[in-house]
């Protein structure tokens, strides 16, 4: 008998075991929450919702894209040149060129009549010494200028100091960055105002010449060129862009009005669908007459908004609160 109500004890304590341990590992739904996502709750987008009534009120107007091409070009910055350096280098030239010729002058003159044994010997080494003189004097001279100035300019300088000097045109030297070189020389230049904010209309120079050697400031080549038929402000800043040998670029031209300057980048509204406008970021490297080259490689494929971008933009920034067709 006591055997056997020690077998049933056992059961019995075997028995709440089980059951306490089934009811520990069920557990409550509570205790293992789902894991949590790394994805925000307000996750950013660049996109906005315009109905048609917002459209027509805040005058939206959106435009195509036109198919345009890039030619291959490199950035240079320099300045605008003052006219009165040139001339004074050219005077200079100009002076010990006409000092040179008088001598080489005198010195034939005084050979032909020592030939005739009418002039004395010292009197033509003297002739002979200061033709030597002005002709190392010249020599000296077009090496200086031809060092600041390049070649060219030495035949040119007549033609172009007048131009300058009547505000009819500009001489500009372009500096690249320290290291880079060009294979051949640019075939022109489109050049901009430093100091010029938001400038999108460069105006366009000629080729001239590469000056020897490199710009003791920038340790760059340096290039002269000059823009015609306009007059600007001599030792402005400017930035240029050099037109070079090679396979020019596609892509599509983007109107300035569509540009908006936001968070230090340049953005268009593409228009995706009838009511969906998608804000894409275009590189600002491309400057062009009236707006912006954006290459192939950035996907500006549809109609970009002209005429209302910074209210879209700011649509966007609160959050599509114009979508209604009325300013909450």
């Amino acid at each position: 008998m006591t055997f056997l109500k020690t077998i049933g004890s056992v059961l019995l304590i075997g028995f709440c075991l089980v059951v306490l341990f089934g009811c520990t590992k069920s557990g409550d739904p509570d205790d293992n929450p789902p894991a949590k996502t790394d994805k925000s709750d307000t996750e950013f987008s660049s996109g906005v919702t315009l109905d048609a009534a917002t459209q027509t009120r805040i005058g939206l107007e959106v435009v195509t894209p036109a198919a345009a091409q890039w030619e291959a070009e490199a950035t240079a910055y320099g300045v605008v040149l003052d006219p009165s350096q040139l001339a004074a280098a050219f005077a200079d030239l100009s002076t010990a060129g006409l000092a040179a010729d008088a001598s080489d002058k005198e010195y034939s003159r005084q050979k032909t009549l020592a030939a005739q044994n009418n002039v004395s010997v010292r009197t033509l080494e003297t002739a002979q010494t200061t033709a030597l003189h002005d002709d190392l004097a010249r020599t000296s001279e077009l090496a200086k200028f031809k060092a600041e100035w390049g070649a060219v300019l030495v035949r040119r300088a007549k033609e172009i100091l007048p131009l300058m000097t009547s505000q009819h045109s500009s001489l500009v030297r372009m500096d690249l960055p320290a290291g880079e070189n060009l294979a051949s020389a640019p075939l022109s230049a489109r050049i901009l105002q430093s100091t010029s904010a938001g400038e999108t209309n460069p105006v366009s120079a000629e080729y001239l010449d590469v000056i020897p050697g490199v710009n003791p400031q920038s340790q760059g080549q340096s290039f002269l060129f000059l823009v015609k038929d306009r007059s600007l402000p001599p030792n402005a800043a400017l930035t240029g862009y050099l037109k070079v040998p090679g396979e020019p670029l596609n892509g599509v031209m983007i109107p300035a009005a569509a540009i908006l300057r936001y968070e230090g980048k340049g953005w268009v509204y593409q228009q995706t669908e009838t009511n969906q406008f998608l804000r894409t970021e275009i590189p600002l490297d491309y400057p062009v007459n009236g707006g912006w080259f954006v290459p192939d490689r950035v996907p500006v494929t549809n109609g970009v908004v002209v005429v209302g971008a910074q209210t879209v933009l700011s649509a966007e920034s609160s959050g599509g609160g114009f979508n209604t067709g009325e300013r909450d």
